[in-house]
Parts: structure tokens; C-alpha cells; sequence
């Protein structure tokens, strides 16, 4: 039986565009001090095609995985715990490393040197993760 016009052009689309997304093969690090969070982010990720490089829940381990582990791009909780996330957004910026914030205070809460960053706000859509991702694997 033949698909109706309708269905054609949203089922084309999505099928090229999982072979061609950006994220698929790329490591991330995510710091989400939110277990809950972190496990969803990392199986979303995960959906999408990306590979975790690593999950920290604390600053010291963010901080150690930002400069020792390998990945493409980071994603960042603002607040871990009562610490912010400043050292660890200097460390991914010294590697030149791409890197999307997440936070639910908004753009003022950022660390001061980069509050020209990237940013998704709590509660987040999944969609939007996956966008901001993108724009700055992009170069965006």
C-alpha cells in the first residue's frame, strides 16, 4: 500500500538526517549534580547516537574530567551542590572545547566571563538539549 503525500515528507527527512546529525559519534561530558537528571540526559544522549565520556556529580570529579577525559562537548549544570561551575567552564574553555550551560536561574547566574554562552534553562525540553548541542558542535 503507498503512503499519502502527507506522510512521504516527514519520513524522508528524518531518515536522512540520522545518518547526517552532528551529535552522532560525539562524546559529551555532562555535569548535572541531579542523579535523576544526569541518567536522563545520558540516555537521551545515548538515543541520539552521542557517547558519554563522562557523568560528574560533584565539582572535584567535573573538574578532573573537564582537563584527563576525551569528548567533543560539555554540558554543564550552573549550580553543583552549593559550588558553581566557573573552574570547570575555564578548564573546557582553555581546551577549546564547545560547552552548553543548563541552569535554572537564567543568563544572570552564569559564571561572568561566559555569560555570552550558550544556555538552556531548567526545566528543559529535550529538544532544546539536543539543539543547543548541535549549534555549538557546529560552530555555532
Amino acid at each position: 500500500m503507498s503512503s499519502t503525500p502527507d506522510e512521504e515528507p516527514q519520513n524522508a527527512p528524518q531518515a536522512a538526517s540520522a545518518g547526517d546529525d552532528v551529535l552522532a559519534g560525539r562524546r559529551i561530558l555532562i555535569v548535572e549534580d541531579d542523579p535523576f537528571i544526569a541518567m536522563a540526559l545520558e540516555d537521551t544522549l545515548l538515543d541520539f547516537g552521542m557517547s558519554v565520556a563522562g557523568i560528574a556529580r560533584n565539582l572535584r570529579e567535573a573538574e578532573r574530567l573537564a582537563r584527563e577525559s576525551v569528548f567533543d562537548v560539555a554540558l554543564l549544570d550552573v549550580n553543583i551542590g552549593h559550588d558553581t561551575i566557573d573552574p570547570v567552564a575555564e578548564a573546557v574553555a582553555a581546551r577549546g572545547l564547545p560547552f552548553v550551560f543548563t541552569t535554572g536561574h537564567g543568563r544572570a547566574g552564569l559564571p561572568e566571563a561566559y555569560r555570552d554562552r550558550a544556555i538552556v534553562e531548567k526545566p528543559f525540553y529535550v529538544d532544546e538539549i539536543l539543539r543547543a548541542l548541535r549549534e555549538q558542535l557546529q560552530g555555532g
